[in-house]
C-alpha cells in the first residue's frame, strides 16, 4: 500500500491578517528517494512569527524566497529519518531542519540540517524549544550583542513568546534585571510569577508604553531585545542608558502589513546614547549550536530555567496553531506534535 503524506499548502497571499483559509490540507504519495536523500517522519513542527513575513509576495530578501503558493508552507521540523540514501543520515537518526508542515519530508541534508543527540534527561520536544530555534535565537542575541554584565537593566518585547521566555531567564542568571513587556495582566502576571522577571509592562495598559518605561526604567535600558519592531522598538529607543545594546530580532508588528515596514522613531537616541543596533539570525551561528545547547542544558537539569510550549496535536492543526501564536494567544514555545 502507498505510504501517503499529509500536508499544509500555502493556498493564497494572505491578506492584512492570517485566517485558516490561506491554508490548504492535501495529501499525496510519497515518491522514491534519490541518492544523496533521505526521507523523514516528522514528529514536531516549531510555529515560528518570523516564517508569516515570506507568506507575502514579493518578501524575497537575502535569507529567504517568497513561500509558492500551492506547496507546504516552510518550518522547522524535528524527525525520525526513516529511509536514507544519504551516508551522513543513517535510519534512525533525529534531525532538525527547515522543511516544510508536512507528515513526511524528503531533505539532502541542507536547510540547518542536523542530527541531535537527545539527552535522556530532557523532553525531546526542547530540542525545537529552549534548546532549538528559540533558546539559540535568545542566546546568541543576548550574549553575542546584548553583551550583558551584572547590573544590566534588560528590557525585552513579546516577553511571553518562545525567545521571551527563554531570554529573559538567561539574562537573570548573568545577573541582569529583567523586564519584560507583554499584552495584558495574565501575560504580565505569568512573567512575574512563572518566569521570573524583575519588572514587568502591560503594553495594553491604558497609560502610554513610554510612560510606563519612564516609571519602571528610570535609569534606561542597558540591553533591548526587540522582536516586535515599528512603533514599539521607537518607543524603547527612547527609553535608552548610554551605551545600550540594542538586539534586532524581529518584527512581528510589521508582518501582516502589506505596504512595507513602518519608519522607527528615535533613531537619532542611538547617536546621543552612544548606542548600538545589531540585527542577526539564529542561523549564523551553526558551527556554535553546541555552546548554547550546553549553556541551557545545564539550566534545564539545574532546574534554574522554565520552558513552557504551547503543543496543538496533528498536522491539520499547524495553521490555526500558527495563527494564534501570531495574534500572541500562547504562552512560550508554540509546537505542534505529529
Amino acid at each position: 500500500m502507498t505510504q501517503m503524506n499529509t500536508r499544509v499548502l500555502l493556498a493564497r497571499r494572505p491578506g492584512a491578517h492570517l485566517v485558516a483559509a490561506d491554508f490548504e490540507v492535501d495529501s499525496q504519495p510519497i515518491g522514491p528517494i534519490n541518492e544523496g536523500q533521505f526521507l523523514i517522519k516528522n514528529t514536531y513542527l516549531s510555529m515560528d512569527a518570523g516564517f508569516r513575513q515570506w507568506m507575502n509576495a514579493g518578501s524575497d530578501d537575502n535569507y529567504l524566497a517568497s513561500m509558492p503558493l500551492g506547496e507546504p508552507v516552510q518550518s522547522i521540523i524535528m524527525g525520525e529519518v526513516v529511509e536514507s540514501r544519504h551516508s551522513d543520515y543513517p535510519v534512525g537518526s533525529v534531525v532538525v531542519g527547515r522543511t516544510a508542515w508536512e507528515e513526511y519530508s524528503v531533505a539532502d541534508g541542507s536547510d540547518l540540517m542536523s542530527i541531535i543527540e537527545p539527552d535522556p534527561e530532557l523532553a525531546l520536544h526542547e530540542y525545537l524549544c529552549s534548546l532549538g530555534p528559540s533558546g539559540t535565537t535568545a542566546y546568541f542575541g543576548l550574549m553575542d550583542i546584548g553583551q550583558p554584565k551584572a547590573g544590566d537593566v534588560f528590557v525585552i518585547n513579546a516577553a511571553a513568546g518562545g525567545i521571551g521566555a527563554i531570554a529573559g531567564q538567561i539574562a537573570k542568571a548573568e545577573g541582569c534585571v529583567t523586564v519584560g513587556i507583554a499584552g495584558g495582566a495574565t501575560k504580565c502576571n505569568w512573567l512575574r510569577d512563572t518566569v521570573g522577571y524583575d519588572r514587568v509592562i502591560d503594553y495594553k495598559s491604558t497609560v502610554p508604553l513610554a510612560e510606563q518605561l519612564q516609571a519602571v526604567v528610570p535609569e534606561g535600558a542597558d540591553i533591548v531585545y526587540d522582536n516586535v519592531g515599528g512603533a514599539m522598538l521607537g518607543t524603547l529607543l527612547g527609553n535608552l542608558a548610554e551605551n545600550a545594546r540594542v538586539i534586532l530580532c524581529g518584527a512581528v508588528s510589521q508582518y501582516e502589513r502589506l505596504d512595507g515596514h513602518e519608519g522607527v522613531d528615535n533613531m537619532w537616541e542611538l547617536i546621543t546614547k552612544r548606542a548600538r543596533a545589531e540585527g542577526f539570525m539564529f542561523s549564523d551561528y551553526v558551527d556554535r549550536y553546541p555552546e548554547a545547547i550546553d549553556y541551557i542544558t545545564a539550566m534545564l537539569k539545574a532546574k534554574s530555567l522554565v520552558s513552557p510550549v504551547n503543543m496543538f496535536h496533528g498536522i491539520e492543526t499547524a495553521g490555526q496553531a500558527f495563527i494564534d501564536m501570531l495574534e500572541g494567544k500562547n504562552l512560550g514555545k508554540c509546537l505542534v506534535k505529529l
